[in-house]
């Protein structure tokens, strides 16, 4: 008589799925699966982008794993022999943040107290942490990947490729140091690229916006009127612009006259008030009038006057805008137009330097309700009020960005931009409407910020004599060493990190001085774009490269990687190997979003975490998302 065994009378899908995991492990199936097809003559390329290994996985990052599981095992079946390799992304500030945490640092001023080498060795140590936990996740979600050979970004092989592109980069001129206004995180103490913050850089947030008058030197009783969202950037204005072909009005209200675009007023003004005169914004041009705070040290001698912006409009404010060349990125491109002074207010920390009075020591984003009252005391707040906008906030921290005067490194994209756009036609896009995002993307870009003003990260390899200005670009370990001068016995033996790749000097190719390297480390995005050049061997094994490059396919989500992991790849493969792209199809999907329809991100707080997930309703309830 046929028996058959109990079924219980509910289902419990994870001990189901871990009695199969277990069978795979007695049976050694997944091993088997990975060996299968190595003798195979065809070959099936898929470059895998790399997780953070900084927490955790969500079930977020299961769907997007799931994915590129499901096109390895159908190329599996076709008798195609992969590689299998899974990567972690281990460097910049994601980690550095999350460190800092856990010790309880609050800036880099008690990093550095802390100790630089204790620091790094703290991140070193969290990657690790992370990375054994999402690969036992990745275990659990049934995974099918070569777990005891994953790549890892902070590797010393993957460095010294960068090491490899940069000097490329430097040796067809395109690395430079730039003397610009960037993006800048007063928490973190280090600038952003524009990468970083059109990607996930942008909040909702309400900010205390002031309308000011700029009274005219020539017009006793008039003035511009003028409205900023940035209150702590009037102490370094030095000019106002208008749109020349704009109509403009002279308001009179409240005994006083007031400048401003015609259709500025109904929301400018408001209350009773009268028109008495019209004119064009070119008739404006070179108007003198009295700075906010000309009483400050810092703002002595400018002289303030009308310039012409065609970028002004009259859609939000008063169509004039209060220019601070050292505030603001458009700002600084017209003091170049017009050779207008910069006034620089604040040190990496957010915080006035000397010359500028009541305010110096104090941090930007506590200023505004000081600097409206010293306004109000002056006669020159005409109205203040909470206003509600996009703004540009730190990615990692969530702190509200300011735009700071800076020096930075650069990769000019001018001769990269072309050839980077025909490697982008000839990839297959999926969806396609990536290709037309990705093109648009390359069109528009500035030239790519390399630098970063912080620890855990690629050592940029750029040498900058102090005493002639030259600067080099080392290219890898070897040259390294045999252009040092001191330092490389401190060094050897240690990963290429800071504080340990500090020590090294060289000689400076041009007048012989001994030459530091710049204290920065590379922008996280640097790391990523060039693993189809460090897992392949591509500096010691051209054949073996050669066998598996281009990708045939990677695999990632949407928005966000057209601008950072698809573009990073595309710049470096390009510089590298410009006559074909890195990869040869992309499948991009959408972020995951919770019950409210938003994006799921651990930042956010609505993520769910893999292991809750897991053990609530099974691994197969998330593959099958």
């Amino acid at each position: 008589m046929t028996t058959f065994r109990e079924v219980a009378q509910k289902v419990d899908f994870p001990a189901q799925e871990r009695e199969t995991l277990a069978r795979w492990e007695r049976e050694q199936t997944v091993a088997a699966y990975l060996r299968r097809n190595e003798d195979s003559p065809e070959r099936f390329s898929f470059l895998d982008g790399p997780i953070t290994a900084n927490n955790p996985m969500g079930v977020h990052h299961a769907w997007g794993r799931t994915y590129k599981d499901l096109f390895q095992r159908y190329q599996a079946m076709l008798g195609k022999h992969q590689r299998f390799q899974n990567g972690f992304d281990c460097q910049g500030l994601w980690v550095e943040v999350e460190v800092e945490k856990e010790l309880g640092l609050k800036s880099k001023r008690d990093i550095e107290t802390y100790g630089i080498a204790e620091f790094v060795e703290r991140c070193k140590e969290r990657v690790l942490k992370f990375a054994a936990r999402q690969t036992d996740q990745s275990v659990r979600l049934g995974y099918w990947m070569d777990w005891d050979h994953s790549y890892f970004t902070m590797s010393d092989e993957n460095n010294y490729t960068i090491w490899h592109f940069l000097k490329t980069c430097h040796e067809r001129g395109w690395v430079y140091k730039g003397h610009d206004v960037m993006p800048w995180c007063p928490r973190c103490g280090t600038g952003l690229s524009e990468h970083e913050i059109v990607t996930e850089g942008y909040q909702d947030r309400t900010h205390l916006s002031t309308y000011v008058a700029f009274p005219l030197r020539d017009e006793p009783g008039a003035s511009l009127l003028t409205w900023t969202t940035t209150p702590w950037t009037l102490v370094a204005n030095v000019a106002a612009a208008v749109h020349p072909e704009l109509t403009y009005v002279r308001v009179e209200r409240g005994g006083h006259a007031y400048y401003l675009a015609k259709d500025a007023v109904r929301t400018a003004i408001r209350g009773d008030h009268e028109v008495t005169r019209e004119l064009t914004g070119q008739e404006m041009l070179g108007w003198v009038y009295d700075g906010p705070f000309d009483n400050l040290p810092a703002a002595a001698g400018i002289a303030h006057r009308v310039i012409a912006w065609e970028d002004v409009s009259a859609t939000e404010g008063t169509g004039i805008v209060h220019i601070a060349p050292g505030c603001g990125k458009e700002d600084f491109a017209l003091s170049k137009t017009y050779d207008l002074p910069v006034i620089a207010p604040i040190d990496e920390f957010g915080v006035y330097v000397a010359g500028f009075g009541p305010f110096t020591g104090a941090y930007v984003h506590e200023v505004a309700t000081p600097i409206m009252a010293a306004l109000e005391e002056k006669g020159l707040l005409f109205r203040g009020e909470n206003y509600t906008h996009r703004y540009p906030v730190c990615w990692r921290c969530n702190t509200d960005l300011v735009f700071r005067l800076v020096d930075e490194w650069f990769i000019s994209m001018d001769e990269l931009r072309a050839p980077m756009m025909d490697n982008t036609r000839a990839i297959r896009w999926i969806p396609e409407f990536g290709r037309d995002r990705e093109l648009d993307w390359l069109a528009h870009m500035d030239d790519w910020m390399i630098s970063k003003k912080r620890y855990w990260g690629l050592a940029l390899p750029i040498y900058e004599c102090q005493d002639c200005g030259h600067f080099e670009v080392i290219g890898s370990e070897v040259e390294l060493q045999e252009r040092a001068v001191s330092g490389w016995d401190e060094f050897e033996g240690h990963t290429p990190h800071r504080p340990w790749i500090d020590a090294v000097t060289i000689a400076c190719a041009s007048c012989g001085a001994e030459t530091n390297r710049i204290k920065d480390v590379g922008n996280p995005w640097l790391d990523a774009g060039i693993v189809g050049f460090s897992t392949l061997d591509y500096r010691h094994d051209r054949e073996h490269w050669e066998k598996w490059f281009p990708a045939d396919l990677i695999s990632e989500s949407f928005p966000g990687q057209f601008r950072n992991w698809f573009y990073a790849q595309l710049a470096e493969g390009t510089t590298l190997v410009p006559d074909r792209p890195p990869y040869k199809t992309v499948f991009s999907y959408a972020l995951m979003r919770d019950e409210k329809g938003a994006e799921m991100h651990k930042s956010k707080g609505n993520a769910i975490w893999f292991d809750d997930a897991a053990e609530i309703a099974g691994v197969d309830t998330m593959r099958w998302l």
